[in-house]
């Protein structure tokens, strides 16, 4: 089964669900989830909680001082970021969003007004079949019965192809877990490869698969709107 991983509705999440293919979704549509198992992360000026109409979705990067990278899914309601903190809830620098753009499972948010930090680098390049990719996000810790991590985790995933689907058809990387996996609340969070961005989370089944838009596949089009 492979789930997106973004929140539908406080009355079934609190975070982010990654998505799920419709005949997944009966059975894993139990609330939003973090990273399961990893570690927590002290610092991480690029990372971006992303909120819907107030209340924790999902995860994402900043990528240039206007834009936050996220999943397509994630976009619902009014759309709010907290920049730079590892701790969703306080620090760091909080902003509105003023227009999406989105494109299979990525979305581009612009903020109210530019954020000065260090952003992530963005790949052009296809990770290795074989090699070790680290993700970030606030997902739960379990695959039911948690709720979103208050702090920022990794886990380690080994990349298996890059030729498997998002949620919305676009080129994915699929991986396996090695210390960790993502699950919901984890949607829009980053993938990286040698210290650059190469993918953006959708899709996980909440034990060991994921499934990561990729950020080459869509590369021309992130710089054609942001910039960068």
């Amino acid at each position: 089964m492979r789930i997106r991983i973004a929140v539908a509705s406080l009355a079934t999440a609190l975070t982010g669900v990654l998505a799920v293919p419709a005949a997944a979704t009966a059975a894993v549509d139990d609330g939003p989830q973090r990273i399961i198992g990893g570690s927590t992360v002290s610092s991480a000026p690029w990372a971006a909680a992303v909120f819907s109409d107030g209340e924790f979705f999902c995860s994402g990067t900043i990528i240039s001082p206007n834009y936050v990278l996220t999943a397509a899914h994630c976009i619902e309601g009014s759309m709010s970021v907290r920049i730079g903190s590892v701790n969703r809830t306080s620090g760091g620098v909080t902003r509105t969003v003023t227009s999406v753009k989105t494109r299979y499972d990525l979305a581009l948010m612009r903020l109210s007004s530019s954020v000065s930090t260090s952003y992530v680098s963005l790949s052009s390049s296809y990770p290795p079949v074989g090699s070790t990719t680290s993700l970030y996000g606030w997902g739960r810790t379990c695959y039911s019965g948690c709720d979103a991590s208050t702090i920022l985790k990794t886990a380690d995933v080994e990349v298996t192809t890059t030729r498997e689907t998002d949620a919305y058809g676009g080129r994915a990387i699929a991986s396996t877990g090695i210390d960790g996996a993502a699950w919901r609340g984890d949607s829009g969070g980053p993938q990286f490869y040698n210290g650059v961005q190469v993918g953006v989370a959708s899709l996980a089944d909440g034990v060991s698969d994921q499934y990561y838009g990729s950020v080459a596949y869509n590369r021309s089009w992130i710089r054609s709107i942001a910039g960068v």
